[in-house]
C-alpha cells in the first residue's frame, strides 16, 4: 500500500453571490447576457456601455427582477472616463471582484481601403487598448478581492481569420496575447486572467445576416449546425469567475459550437 496520504476533500465555492463585477458593453448582446446571468447568481452588477440609456434599461430590468446593479455610461476608450467610473463602481458597491471585458464593434474592410488606417485605429483602441486600460484601472481594486478574478472576450477570429476582417483579427490576437501575458504577470497574486473567443452568436454584431445564410453556415462550419446563444457564452463567463476556478488562468476558451474543431 501507498503510504502518500489522500488530501482532505476541499469545498471550493461555486457562489458569486456578494462579489461585484464590471462588465463593458453590456447594453445588448453577449455583456447584457453576462450582466443578467452574474445578476441571477447573486452579484452586484456594474452595468456599463456607450449607451448610457441601454445600460440603463439592463440595470433597470435586473434591479426589477430582485437583483443588484446600477449602469453607467462609458466609452471605454476615453481613459479618463475609465479611471473615474471604476472608481465610483468600487465606491458604489464596496469594492470589484471581477471585470469581465466585453465592449467590442464589428469592423470588416480591405486592407487598401482608404479609410483602413482610421479604421486600424479605432479597431485596436476598442477592442484591445480599452481592455488593458480597464484592467489598469480596476487592478488596486482586485488585488483587495478574495477571488480576483479578469475575463477578456476576444474571438474565434484570433484563432483563425475571415477575409476583410483585418483589423478586427489582429486586435483581438492581441487579446489573447495580452491575456497569457497577464495570467503570468498576476498569476502570483492569485488573480486569474482568462480569455473567451465567441463563435457564430445570434447578436446585434450579426443581426445583418440573414437566417438563411445564418444556417448555411452553421450547417458548413460548426459540429452543433447552429449559432449559438448570448447566454451561452456569458455562462462561461460565470465559470471562469466562480471562487472554486482559483487555478485556471492563461487559457484561451473557444465557445464557437465546435468551430474550431472542425476541418471538414
Amino acid at each position: 500500500m501507498s503510504d502518500v496520504k489522500e488530501s482532505e476533500f476541499k469545498q471550493l465555492s461555486r457562489s458569486v453571490k456578494g462579489l461585484t463585477v464590471i462588465v463593458t458593453g453590456a447594453a445588448n448582446g453577449m455583456g447584457r447576457a453576462t450582466a443578467r446571468v452574474f445578476a441571477a447568481e447573486g452579484a452586484n452588477v456594474a452595468v456599463t456601455d456607450y449607451d448610457g440609456a441601454g445600460a440603463s434599461a439592463v440595470a433597470d430590468a435586473i434591479t426589477a427582477s430582485g437583483g443588484a446593479a446600477r449602469a453607467w455610461q462609458l466609452d471605454v476608450v476615453d481613459a479618463e472616463a475609465v479611471r473615474r467610473v471604476v472608481g465610483e463602481v468600487a465606491a458604489h458597491f464596496g469594492g470589484i471582484d471581477i471585470i469581465v471585458n466585453n465592449a467590442g464593434i464589428s469592423v470588416a474592410l480591405p486592407i487598401d481601403d482608404a479609410g483602413y488606417d482610421a479604421m486600424w485605429d479605432r479597431a485596436v483602441a476598442v477592442l484591445l487598448t480599452a481592455q488593458q486600460r480597464m484592467i489598469r484601472a480596476v487592478l488596486p481594486y482586485l488585488r483587495k478581492s478574495k477571488s480576483p478574478r479578469i475575463v477578456n472576450i476576444a474571438s474565434t477570429e484570433a484563432l483563425g481569420a475571415t477575409a476583410l476582417h483585418s483589423p478586427y483579427s489582429a486586435a483581438k490576437a492581441g487579446v489573447t496575447g495580452l491575456t497569457r501575458s497577464l495570467a503570468v504577470e498576476l498569476g502570483r497574486e492569485g488573480i486569474t486572467v482568462n480569455c473567451i473567443c465567441p463563435g457564430p452568436i445570434t447578436t446585434a454584431m450579426t443581426a445583418r445576416i440573414s437566417d438563411e445564410h445564418k444556417a448555411i453556415y452553421a450547417r458548413r462550419r460548426t459540429a452543433l449546425n447552429r449559432y449559438g446563444d448570448p447566454e451561452e457564452v456569458a455562462h462561461m463567463t460565470l465559470s471562469l469567475c466562480l471562487p472554486a476556478a482559483s487555478f485556471l488562468t492563461g487559457a484561451v476558451i473557444p465557445v464557437d459550437g465546435g468551430l474550431m474543431a472542425r476541418n471538414a
